[in-house]
């Protein structure tokens, strides 16, 4: 605000300058009559005999650059008169140019690096100080501003520093992009964010996932071994099972054939035709 106060402070001397009382009429004429009159001589280049007239007016339009342009250096802004000509019109469209260039320069560089990945700062003209820029001295750059008050500030700042209509106009039109940039910037790094917190949480579901898929493993692997060892039981029962059968059918075989000779034994016994008991040693 204080580039505001002394803005408005050096409008009123450059108003005191320019609606104060005219020369009287034989200064006047002497003053047409003189044949530096008509030329436009910079205070840098001017002879210990130059039109005092001119002199006035030059310091009228240095007056009023300093009012318009406050965080600018006094060296350039006669550099800037001078190398117009003395032409305020010109000197002040060549000084918005300079400062628009340097604003929209000192931008796109602070866009291009971010801080720690989470923010991106640009840089717009500020009353902080003056860098050189093309060897040429131009504003001063500060961070973009980061609420809506910092906002309206700038744009009533860049409003008053207005020239003219047009002046006002290619200002709000260049704010309103800076705002655009900075809006696309910080929502280029809030998506960064967000992915980032995506990652790390699809990260922890992966890692998770990885835990269980281990112990799946493991599980089926144990059923793995007890499915074999079950399928080797099986196996052996089924083994003994036939063993078991064939047992079973030798049993009969040999009841049979025990049977089979107890039933010859016996008719033996019956046809003999020798009673009783002997010795089966004895004949």
């Amino acid at each position: 605000m204080s580039a505001v106060v002394c803005g408005k402070r050096s409008s009123s001397i450059f108003e005191e300058l320019l609606h104060s009382t005219p020369p009287p009429a034989s200064k006047r004429a002497r003053c047409a009559s003189s044949p530096t009159a008509s030329l436009r001589v910079s205070p840098s280049r001017a002879s210990p005999s130059f039109d005092h007239c001119d002199g006035e007016r030059i310091a009228a339009y240095l007056a009023r650059l300093r009012s318009l342009f406050p965080e600018m250096d006094q060296q350039l802004l006669e550099h800037a008169l001078e190398a117009s000509g003395n032409d305020l019109d010109s000197t002040i469209k060549s000084l918005n140019d300079l400062r628009l260039e340097s604003a929209d320069f000192n931008l796109v560089s602070g866009v291009r690096k971010p801080e720690n990945g989470n923010e991106m700062n640009a840089q717009l003209p500020t009353e902080a100080g003056t860098v050189k820029e093309n060897g040429v001295d131009a504003a001063g750059i500060d961070v973009l501003p980061t609420d809506g008050s910092e906002w309206v500030e700038l744009f009533v700042r860049e409003m008053m520093n207005a020239s003219d209509v047009d002046d006002a106009r290619t200002r709000v039109s260049r704010v309103l992009e800076f705002l655009e940039k900075s809006i696309m910037a910080r929502a280029d790094g809030e998506a960064l964010r967000n992915l980032h917190k995506e990652n790390m949480m699809l990260k922890e579901q992966v890692e998770v996932l990885v835990r269980e898929n281990t112990v799946l493993k493991h599980a089926v692997a144990i059923q793995h071994h007890r499915q074999k060892e079950y399928e080797e039981r099986s196996q052996e029962l089924q083994h003994l099972k036939q063993l078991v059968s064939q047992y079973q059918e030798q049993v009969r075989t040999l009841e049979i054939n025990n049977y089979a000779l107890t039933v010859h034994l016996r008719q033996a016994q019956q046809s003999s035709s020798i009673p009783g008991r002997f010795n089966p040693d004895v004949f």
